[in-house]
């Protein structure tokens, strides 16, 4: 009765934000996230989903609703570059809690790397058409892994041909790219590539145990994620590496061990990898907040998180530490003071990454792994890039004009600016001074249509109570 009732009250507030709304906000201090410029007193007009003006003059009579944004930093809204949305819950549970849950924090746009196949089509489609409250989404639909493959968010790649029509499956569907997966074979990888270029979408994911980095940029792989494929191809036994993978066990011949990757790490040969990706624009999304909590899943204290009335209860009482126990014993091999070197590592290679002109997304693997709560780990994901070294503005880049470059719609998204679509997020704190403002989410323009102080807070209400009810 109690979730029947939660259901009723969150349709309830979803369903009044989805009319089409013409906006001012006036005196906003704007966000230039390509130059770090601020823009006082800065007016924007809004008109059905896209931004009609930008400037200093206020309007004698304000189109539509006005919004005062006194003492607020308006940035472009933000996005998660890696998730996987239809993937650990029920479609009910994702549209009433997940989807709604990036809106709440500010998260306007995700790229879906692996999710049920009709669920994230329809919620794709439901989105954009203003039927359903969640970001926009850009979606490959299931992965293409091993032959060990089982679930609806997974298929199974034997051969070259099995990779070939899994790509043409998938297409005709009308996904926007296709993922890869650790598991697959040489041959499928081939394969995919092949018919990826044949068919014109671009393929992403990870660098599979079977293929070298090297190999993957050749392919045209267009991203590498966890920058899997870097720390193989950063020691001199990368052509070896072909034939272990991650937590195989404690056979070396077997198992790619964090303690191996650091033992023969060759900083030269790190500099080649990555000036060949430099080189060939390979996008890297380095999901740091979720490899942090891989290698060091049995230290997190989930049951601390500061957000906690955010996450599911049965993720609180069963599915995290089911996690963290199966995570755990597959990194038997190595321990917590060399996973702590590794994390380490990761943000080293990050930073020299970024120093090389290697292009970063933020993304955050949500809701996979342990205490990943979606919206929430994006932020998050930005003190990861600060920690790394970068600058709060070049990790505030990863996720508002990096994936519209990456996706090749500047001219749609990443800005404020007239003509772009109207997705905005309004901060209380300055982000530019402190990465960590980026929470301080006190109003969100999502494809035009504004959230409130108020109706965020009603928002937050309604999840927080469908994540106690579940």
């Amino acid at each position: 009765m109690l979730r029947h009732f939660v259901a009723i009250l969150l349709c309830a507030v979803l369903a009044a934000r989805l009319d089409a709304q013409t906006l001012t906000i006036t005196n906003a201090t704007v966000v230039d996230v390509s130059t770090g410029a601020m823009h006082r007193g800065t007016t924007v007009i809004i008109d059905s989903n896209r931004i009609v003006s930008v400037g200093t003059a206020r309007p004698a009579r304000p189109r539509g609703q006005l919004v005062d944004a006194h003492g607020m930093y308006l940035i472009p809204g933000l996005w998660d570059m890696h998730t996987h949305t239809y993937y650990s819950t029920t479609a009910d549970l994702t549209e009433s809690y997940t989807l709604p849950l990036f809106i709440a924090n500010g998260i306007t746009g995700v790229r879906d790397m692996g999710s049920a196949l009709d669920d994230v089509l329809r919620a794709r489609g439901a989105i954009a058409a203003h039927r359903m409250v969640g970001p926009r989404m850009v979606v490959a639909g299931p992965m293409l892994d091993g032959p060990s493959a089982r679930s609806r968010t997974e298929i199974a790649i034997t051969t070259a041909e099995s990779g070939r029509n899994a790509v043409d499956s998938l297409v005709d569907r009308g996904v926007d790219f296709i993922k890869v997966q650790s598991g697959v074979p040489h041959d499928g990888y081939l394969g995919i590539a092949a018919e990826a270029k044949r068919r014109g979408i671009v393929f992403e994911g990870h660098v599979p145990d079977a293929v070298t980095a090297s190999e993957a940029v050749a392919s045209g792989q267009h991203t590498f994620e966890h920058l899997i494929g870097i720390f193989e191809a950063s020691t001199p036994d990368e052509d070896e590496y072909v034939t272990r993978r991650y937590g195989a066990g404690t056979d070396p011949a077997k198992n790619k061990s964090l303690a191996s990757l650091l033992r023969g790490y060759d900083p030269a040969r790190e500099a080649t990898i990555i000036a060949l990706l430099a080189k060939n624009q390979v996008w890297q999304c380095p999901t740091l907040f979720w490899e942090r909590g891989q290698w060091l899943v049995d230290v997190i204290d989930f049951t601390k998180d500061p957000d906690s009335a955010f996450i599911l209860k049965s993720w609180m009482t069963r599915r995290y530490p089911s996690s963290q126990r199966s995570i755990a014993r597959s990194m038997d091999a190595d321990s917590l003071a060399v996973r702590e070197r590794f994390v380490q590592h990761e943000l080293d290679i990050v930073h020299k990454l970024y120093v090389a002109g290697v292009p970063l997304l933020a993304g955050t693997d949500t809701p996979a792994g342990v205490d990943l709560v979606p919206g929430i780990s994006l932020h998050l994901e930005l003190q990861r890039f600060v920690a790394a070294g970068l600058t709060p503005l070049q990790a505030l880049r990863t996720a508002t004009i990096n994936p519209a470059r990456f996706l090749g719609r500047t001219g749609d998204f990443g800005s404020v600016q007239a003509g772009r679509i109207a997705d905005l997020v309004l901060l209380t704190g300055n982000p530019l001074t402190n990465i960590e403002n980026t929470r301080t989410v006190a109003g969100v323009v999502a494809d035009g249509r504004y959230w409130s102080q108020a109706s965020l807070d009603s928002l937050r209400n309604q999840i927080k109570a469908v994540a106690a009810a579940h």
